[in-house]
């Protein structure tokens, strides 16, 4: 089916107090597997492409994203397509005619009065396109290895960033760190109730693959409606690459990467399952 704009998704998660979940997507594996899942599984997920798999591409958005589009047309359910932690203005502005309902503007390396500043400006030109914006206040731990997993959003100061910034949804630290391997993060459920009754939109949580199950269901309990996972599929995704070039002899890629793509596709499917039961309405 076509794409549907993520803030359909995401509003169908806080009135039933669900959460939408957003899979990075790196190669056309990836989306495959994502939408194989989502339809295993009869619910609905962000294709979430960062700045970071942009620059990978030769900084061209446009091959993989035409890719993802065409991943979800033939996608039974309905399946979103976000920018994820983009720092680069003119390519957050690109976002609707890249088929993209949503973008994750990341100001937090900035001063705090000029990401407040460049947030809102952006927010108000991305509107205009009826693109939905994320952002984030303070640090989420593990990025580039420059934020720390005891930082903590402090619920005050991001009621007044929402409303100085005009977002949609606000990516929040209470305990995550990006790119972990184990899944060993301990969450701060009782902040998360803290900022949900605070701030007024919904929350994202970032650095999920490193959160085990039962930590994230009770996230999901205490208010977060928008959850990200990138490492957890990558993770999947190598170890079967690394099995299947053990097991065989010859030189066919669609060998291994074949054993990757289901590998993500297991994964995806058990988390959506883990966390995203109910599905939207088409």
């Amino acid at each position: 089916m076509p794409l549907v704009p993520t803030a359909a998704l995401v509003s169908h998660a806080v009135r039933e107090s669900s959460a939408v979940l957003a899979f990075n997507v790196i190669t056309l594996e990836h989306a495959e597997a994502v939408a194989r899942a989502c339809a295993r599984t009869g619910s609905p997920a962000l294709l979430a492409v960062s700045q970071n798999a942009v620059r990978y591409h030769h900084d061209d958005p446009s091959p993989l994203l035409a890719a993802c589009a065409a991943v979800a047309e033939g996608c039974a359910v309905p399946l979103a397509l976000h920018l994820d932690h983009v720092e680069d203005e003119e390519l957050a502005l690109r976002a609707s005619a890249l088929g993209c309902g949503s973008v994750m503007f990341d100001a937090s390396r900035l001063p705090h009065a000029e990401n407040v500043a460049r947030t809102a400006a952006l927010t108000a030109r991305l509107h205009a396109d009826d693109v939905w914006v994320e952002a984030e206040l303070g640090e989420i731990g593990g990025k580039d290895g420059v934020h720390s997993a005891t930082a903590r959003t402090d619920p005050a100061e991001a009621a007044e960033y929402v409303r100085a910034t005009g977002v949609d949804a606000l990516a929040v630290a209470v305990g995550s760190s990006h790119a972990m391997t184990s899944r060993t993060a301990t969450l701060d459920h009782e902040l998360i109730s803290r900022l949900r009754r605070a701030v007024g939109v919904p929350l994202v949580l970032h650095g999920s693959s490193g959160v085990p199950d039962g930590a994230l269901v009770a996230a999901v309990t205490a208010g977060m409606r928008k959850i990200n996972f990138g490492t957890h599929l990558n993770t999947a995704f190598t170890g079967a690459v690394r099995a299947e070039l053990g097991a065989r002899e010859g030189v066919d890629p669609r060998r291994y990467l074949g054993a990757g793509r289901e590998a993500v596709t297991d994964a995806v499917a058990a988390l959506l399952h883990l966390l995203a039961p109910v599905p939207a309405a088409r």
